[in-house]
C-alpha cells in the first residue's frame, strides 16, 4: 500500500473521533508542512524533520508535537506525551470535535513549525560508553569470542545485553540470563530482535 493511501484509509478508517481528526488535518494542510505516514499514523514534516502528528485512541484524539517542549502553550493543554520517556514530545488532547479551536490550532502548529526552522530540537542522548555488568565481563575473560562477538553489536544493543544483566536483583537471576544470552551473542541476534 502506498503512504497516500495509508494515509487516506487513516482518516477514513469508521472510529468514534473520525470527525475530529479529520478537521486536524485540515488545519495541518493549511500549514506549509509535508503529509507522511510513520509509526502507523499520519505525520506532518517539515525538510524531512517530523514536526507534529495526528493521532487517534480509544478515550481521546490529538497532535503529538515531536519538539512540543519548546512551544510557549499559552492555554496550557499540552502534556508530557510519555512521562519519564520523552524529553521533547507533548500531546494535546481533545474528547470531542467541539473542544478544537481552529485558530489555536494553527498557532501552535504554526510555532511547531517555526521552531524546526530555527533547528529548535532535543537531539538524542549519544551515550557511546555501555556499562557492562560483572557477570558479563567475567563470561568475555573467559571466551574472547564471546567478547569478539558483542563487539560486533551496535552501541544500543550492547546496552540491552548489559541492562538485561545489570537489572536482576538477585544474583542467581543474573547468572540465569547471563546462560540465556551467551549463545545468542554468539550467534550475533539481538537480545529484541525477534521483536524488532
Amino acid at each position: 500500500m502506498e503512504k497516500s493511501e495509508k494515509i487516506e484509509a487513516y482518516y477514513e478508517n469508521e472510529h468514534p473521533f473520525m470527525e475530529g481528526i479529520s478537521n486536524l488535518r485540515e488545519i495541518a494542510l493549511k500549514t506549509e508542512a509535508e503529509e507522511d505516514f510513520k509509526w502507523s499514523i499520519p505525520v506532518y514534516t517539515l525538510n524531512n524533520k517530523n514536526v507534529f502528528g495526528i493521532c487517534k485512541f480509544k478515550s481521546h484524539f490529538g497532535v503529538w508535537f515531536f519538539n512540543g517542549v519548546f512551544l510557549k502553550d499559552p492555554k496550557k493543554v499540552l502534556e508530557n506525551a510519555q512521562e519519564g520517556k520523552t524529553k521533547g514530545m507533548r500531546h494535546w488532547k481533545f474528547q470531542s470535535l467541539d473542544e478544537v479551536d481552529e485558530k489555536v490550532v494553527l498557532a501552535y502548529m504554526q510555532e511547531a513549525l517555526d521552531n524546526q526552522k530555527k533547528g529548535l530540537e532535543i537531539k538524542a542522548e549519544k551515550n557511546k560508553k555501555v556499562a557492562i555488568p560483572e557477570p558479563l565481563q567475567s563470561a568475555f575473560k573467559k571466551d574472547s569470542q564471546l567478547m569478539t562477538a558483542f563487539e560486533k553489536f551496535t552501541p544500543y544493543k550492547q546496552k540491552e545485553f548489559s541492562e538485561y544483566i545489570a537489572e536482576a536483583k538477585q544474583e542467581k537471576t543474573k547468572l540465569r540470563r547471563l546462560e540465556k544470552i551467551l549463545p545468542i551473542i554468539k550467534q550475533g541476534i539481538g537480545l529484541n530482535d525477534a521483536y524488532r
